[in-house]
């Protein structure tokens, strides 16, 4: 068992938008923190906050006490952790690897049964929050796996937002998959709400305004509802990566015999989305997408054609 007294010395993979703020504040916290990125520039600008960098993944993970990965994919995390050179052969036994990264449920139990045959704990713990609650180390962390491995990992978890411990391994991704069913539907209900006002006439950001003393009001009216308004579009969380959670949440609900209708239409309108070129856009330009629909001017939904 790892102590959390133990767990000082952190290979972090993965530092692009929302894994450089992570590791950061995991440095900032006192852990000794070593990163490695595919892109390296990525993992250097953290060397000033006093992250180490590693030529590999495979180096970062070395002797550490615990890995920590932020990466696009499941099947990304499972190269990095079970290629040639791969992060988990570097590993020592009775580490801990924590995969923070939104995976399918099936892929990160596969993971915990290697990583327990290699004698490494494991836990799976996908966050939600975007850019600004990783900055802000204000993220929510859905944890997967042990009560005993939770424990040993509650102050890692404590430097990057606030954890729940959910249930087994698996449970942590799985309720990512629920955010994201609850994100990509509310993302589509408000542009819809937003197209519909601006072409009825009305003032979209006064329209906002209004909707958010009301039972209306959300975060993502107030965040990505600003994003609409202004054609603000930098990714915050690119729409290839909704894409990625809503078919893998679709995945599980078939698997699970369920037939949701919010979540299948969510997941068409994203892959519309990535399929006319707003792959790399944030997923609130889901809002352009509903504009190509209706057949709206070219000028309308510019940045898809940019």
């Amino acid at each position: 068992m790892t102590r959390p007294d133990a767990i000082r010395r952190i290979g972090f993979l993965g530092t692009g938008i929302m894994g450089a703020p992570m590791a950061r504040n995991l440095a900032r916290a006192g852990f000794e923190v070593t990163a490695w990125n595919r892109d390296p520039a990525k993992a250097e600008r953290l060397s000033a906050d006093g992250v180490a960098i590693a030529g590999s993944a495979a180096e970062a993970a070395a002797g550490r006490d615990a890995v920590v990965m932020m990466l696009s994919s499941g099947p990304v995390c499972d190269e990095v952790l079970f290629g040639d050179g791969g992060a988990m052969e570097a590993m020592r036994s009775g580490s801990m690897l924590i995969v923070m990264s939104s995976i399918p449920v099936e892929t990160a139990k596969a993971q915990a049964e290697r990583a327990g045959r290699a004698g490494i704990a494991y836990l799976d713990a996908p966050v939600s929050g975007g850019e600004v609650g990783a900055e802000a180390a204000s993220l929510s962390i859905m944890i997967g796996g042990s009560a005993e491995h939770v424990a040993a990992a509650d102050p890692i978890f404590r430097a990057m937002g606030k954890p729940v411990h959910i249930g087994p391994v698996g449970t942590g991704e799985l309720t990512k998959l629920v955010n994201q069913l609850t994100v990509a539907s509310t993302i589509v209900a408000v542009a819809e709400a937003l197209l519909l006002a601006r072409q009825g006439g009305a003032d979209i950001a006064r329209v906002r305004e209004a909707l958010m003393a009301g039972f209306a009001g959300s975060r993502i009216l107030d965040l990505h509802g600003q994003r609409m308004i202004e054609g603000a579009f930098e990714p915050g969380g690119p729409a290839k990566y909704q894409v990625k959670d809503t078919s893998a949440a679709r995945v599980t609900a078939t698997a699970l015999g369920l037939d949701l209708p919010m979540l299948n239409l969510a997941d068409r309108l994203f892959g519309d989305l990535v399929a006319h070129g707003g792959g790399d856009l944030d997923h609130s330009a889901v809002f352009l997408e509903l504009s190509r629909r209706n057949g709206l001017p070219p000028e309308e939904y510019a940045p898809l054609t940019a």
